[in-house]
């Protein structure tokens, strides 16, 4: 995967660009296939469930069929955001594993920080793994914060299953119908302690389903809530119909915090307790500009917006050059 040491080499005056998936690759791939929730799916339980949509994969000398082809399959569907980030940017942009296959830890420390303007950190793990900042990565990234110019992309992603009630999370399964998610499929543990160190007033909730465009695989239009003062959705119609994103929610009535964009509900899916209290839309896309002491944006995401399986591929790919432009 990827080559965490590479050195790289920048030019003057243009965006310098890191990725950074924040999962730990050996306890991801740790679970026994017996423990159904809190996992990744193995690949030939997604090619049964899915049959026969993912049969070009069911070459076991080409493709792992446990959980670590599957994390492959999802750390290759990064590559085209990485390659259109370095087109707009003209600058290398490194792909850096948390933890790597052979166990070997890249911490967001200031040597990882030092020579980047935009983190997108890339929420790829499960909350039980307990990834997590220690004290002095904690203290690099509020440097880093502290830097005029510099931007930090959160990408959690959903959070299925939260409840302690066996009925709620019937109804949230039912909700988004993908076969592959259990009961309980807790994710973005490392974006969640970002926004505790960071005091963002943020937490990614549920799994819902997103409206798609009648009789296709498309998602409906973003719908625009504040102004896109950084000029992030120019040209950005939609994300994508992942079949279970999260509600950004914020978790107090902070004016820090600015509402770019929701997406619709899928007015057809079962019912679930987010849409049974009133709500039609998801907040989507957050900006929270410099305030105070953090002279850099923050801005907050779900992580499949960085990935082509799910639709709106040519929408997200203008999203990812008014970001690498931004």
């Amino acid at each position: 995967m990827a080559d965490t040491n590479a050195p790289r080499k920048y030019s003057a005056g243009k965006r310098r660009i890191s990725m950074y998936l924040s999962w730990s690759f050996p306890a991801e791939i740790r679970p026994d296939l017996g423990n159904c929730d809190n996992r990744y799916a193995a690949l030939a339980e997604a090619r049964r469930i899915f049959y026969p949509t993912m049969e070009q994969f069911s070459d076991p000398q080409k493709f792992d069929q446990a959980i670590p082809g599957t994390l492959a399959m999802f750390f290759s569907d990064l590559l085209p955001a990485q390659r259109v980030l370095q087109e707009a940017s003209q600058q290398p942009v490194p792909l850096l594993e948390r933890v790597n296959k052979a166990g070997e830890l890249t911490p967001l420390d200031e040597r990882t920080l030092e020579d980047v303007d935009t983190l997108i950190v890339l929420g790829g793990d499960h909350q039980c793994t307990n990834q997590r900042p220690n004290v002095g990565e904690a203290d690099a990234l509020r440097h880093f914060l502290s830097r005029e110019g510099n931007r930090l992309v959160i990408c959690p992603h959903h959070d299925v299953g939260s409840s302690a009630d066996w009925a709620t999370r019937e109804k949230e399964h039912r909700h988004h119908g993908d076969a592959v998610v259990s009961g309980q499929d807790r994710w973005g543990g490392f974006a969640r302690s970002l926004f505790e160190i960071l005091e963002i007033p943020v937490e990614n909730r549920y799994g819902l389903s997103p409206a798609k465009v009648k009789g296709a695989q498309e998602p409906t239009p973003l719908s625009m809530v504040e102004s896109d003062t950084p000029g992030l959705l120019q040209g950005v119609p939609t994300f994508n119909a992942h079949m279970h994103l999260p509600h950004l929610a914020l978790t107090k009535d902070d004016k820090s915090v600015r509402v770019l964009a929701t997406q619709s509900i899928n007015p057809d899916a079962p019912p679930h307790p987010f849409v049974e209290a009133g709500n039609r839309e998801f907040n989507a896309l957050l900006w929270l500009p410099p305030s105070g002491k953090r002279a850099a944006d923050v801005l907050i995401t779900d992580v499949t917006h960085f990935m082509t399986m799910f639709g709106g591929a040519q929408s997200q790919q203008r999203f990812w050059q008014n970001l690498a432009r931004w």
